[in-house]
């Protein structure tokens, strides 16, 4: 179901669809994990990252993201206050400590990673580690998903550079850009993992690239949701909507600077 669902609804992403189904697929038949499965997603707005740990849940849980063991944290929401921050680490600790003891096969889904105080984030540590009990508690299997912009500069200079030598997209792998995005997260002064020991231990398993979207996978989108309303798809309207759209670099205008973030509001106003 996962793989399918990635299949018909995330466009412009072969690295996250192959990655993310192999990672979560193994971890689910490992009966004999190490430590919990740490995904990180990285890149430009609107380029699915928050879709894809959707996708995630709802192949794991029947409630999706509704299930009471699926967790989600948004950094300037749960997190707001700098001077707040010892408050935080001990809530989120014991957050952590006490769904898992309820549930060890629990979903944390952490969003604004690049806004998430560091000390925060490395509070998280003691649960990704390769520890068999944790004070009576195993947390082997539990999984834990960072969505973060940081790395996003990176991944956009590696796909433009396959673009000017003439190699399609497709032509990237994961370690094209892996090695450099884990480099670039762990030293960018901007991101919540600078320095972070989360990296800095080797406790995320896969750092996972989302690239920006060109015109094309924005035209899918609209395509998708038009569909999902109920509309018969009227392709003048589709190609206004992505005409509408702002893209980059300025001279090629390439990759969409929102990727399919504003399609919802823009169908609004032309169908509703």
């Amino acid at each position: 179901a996962l793989q399918d669902t990635l299949d018909k609804r995330l466009f412009g992403q072969h690295l996250v669809s192959k990655v993310v189904v192999k990672a979560v697929r193994g971890f689910l038949n490992n009966t004999n994990a190490k430590k919990p499965l740490a995904l990180s997603l990285h890149g430009w707005t609107g380029t699915g990252k928050n879709f894809v740990s959707k996708i995630v849940a709802e192949s794991i849980y029947k409630k999706g993201l509704q299930s009471k063991y699926v967790h989600q944290f948004v950094a300037t929401l749960h997190f707001p206050h700098a001077h707040s921050i010892n408050l935080y680490k001990d809530q989120l600790q014991s957050w952590i400590r006490g769904n898992v003891s309820i549930c060890p096969r629990s979903l944390f889904i952490f969003d604004e990673m690049d806004k998430m105080h560091a000390g925060l984030i490395d509070s998280i540590k003691p649960f990704l580690d390769y520890y068999e009990l944790l004070d009576g508690v195993s947390y082997r299997q539990a999984i834990f998903i960072f969505l973060s912009n940081a790395g996003a500069e990176k991944i956009t200079e590696v796909a433009l550079e396959f673009w000017r030598k003439g190699r399609t997209r497709e032509d990237i792998q994961l370690t094209d850009i892996q090695n450099a995005l884990s480099v670039s997260v762990f030293n960018n002064k901007n991101s919540g993992f600078w320095h972070s020991t989360l990296i800095d231990k080797n406790l995320i398993d896969y750092f996972i690239p989302f690239l920006p979207l060109e015109y094309k996978h924005v035209k899918m989108c609209i395509r998708v949701e038009i569909e999902s309303r109920g509309y018969a798809v009227d392709e003048d309207i589709l190609t206004r909507i992505a005409d509408e759209m702002t893209y980059f670099p300025r001279e090629e205008r390439i990759y969409s600077d929102k990727g399919c973030k504003t399609v919802d509001a823009k169908l609004d106003y032309y169908y509703d």
